[in-house]
């Protein structure tokens, strides 16, 4: 059996999907039983988990698995102690290391050995308790996800994209959830002992200019992308309703900055296949 967190979700339902279609039994973790009748309709056993920070229902939920892909609940508004990403991995591997599953796969993400304080520090915070758990773990470090663009799409539709990574011609690393996801499954029907970090990238780097390109091949019409100032991100994310945009700030800053990329070294590196370009032409087929 293979427990899957975020079901609901991309990355988790594409890994949830895979190893369905490779015949292998699922079980679903949800937060309600509504949002998982859908996977309970394919097949995959449920277990619902309300609260991330429930360790006893997660031991549960975990029970007698052959591997577990882990997620943490995205909080993009936390205040700058990240209480709740604290909590969630501390509960997260005492449920771990109690159901004791063959092995364990985390999503984590690119910058996560950062100790700077910022948005990604969860990574963190779930490698080294997991790590700590003696278990086979593989911590899987994800690229910037290309299908974050699709917040730009309105925006792209008249002509001209604002963009919190800048100058707006340097390439970062990205990777779509397509890529992740998959690459996820296949871990988790690998063998090891100990502890692995695996840096996952698509197959180039991307600019905003790149982003812009795509999005005007894939509409048919001229788009440019614009740096948006530094100075009005503050008031631009609490117009947006956030009321701590402090680590949302600190982690755009080290992407900008350079400070939060892979590490490399001691790290193994994967490289997905799908393209921007196919990702930003599925986006504006979607609408």
């Amino acid at each position: 059996m293979f427990v899957v967190t975020g079901s609901t979700g991309k990355v988790g339902g594409i890994v949830a999907g895979t190893l369905l279609e490779a015949g292998l039994p699922v079980r679903a973790i949800v937060r309600d039983a509504d949002k998982g009748a859908a996977w309970k309709a394919r097949g995959c056993a449920v277990a619902v988990v309300p609260d991330a920070t429930d360790a006893e229902a997660l031991a549960a939920a975990f029970a007698g698995a052959a591997g577990v892909f882990l997620m943490s609940p995205p909080n993009y508004d936390q205040a700058p102690d990240l209480k709740e990403s604290r909590r969630a991995a501390a509960a997260a591997a005492q449920a771990i290391g109690k159901a004791a599953p063959g092995r364990v796969v985390l999503l984590s993400t690119v910058g996560a050995q950062a100790t700077a304080f910022n948005l990604l520090n969860w990574a963190g915070f779930y490698e080294t308790a997991l790590a700590d758990t003696g278990l086979p773990v593989a911590m899987l470090r994800a690229a910037w996800f290309m299908e974050n663009a699709a917040w730009d799409l309105p925006a792209a539709r008249g002509g001209r994209i604002g963009s919190y990574l800048q100058p707006v011609d340097r390439a970062i690393e990205m990777v779509s959830t397509h890529d992740v996801g998959r690459t996820a499954a296949d871990l988790l029907r690998e063998d090891w002992t100990g502890t692995r970090n695996i840096e996952l990238s698509g197959p180039r780097t991307y600019s905003p200019n790149d982003e812009a390109a795509g999005f005007a091949a894939a509409l048919g019409r001229f788009v440019e992308a614009v740096a948006i100032p530094r100075g009005t991100w503050e008031a631009r994310f609490r117009a947006e309703g956030m009321r701590h945009p402090e680590a949302r700030i600190a982690m755009l800053d080290g992407f900008n900055e350079g400070w939060i990329d892979f590490a490399c070294e001691g790290a193994e590196h994967r490289t997905g296949t799908v393209t921007f370009e196919a990702v930003l032409r599925h986006i504006v087929e979607r609408g």
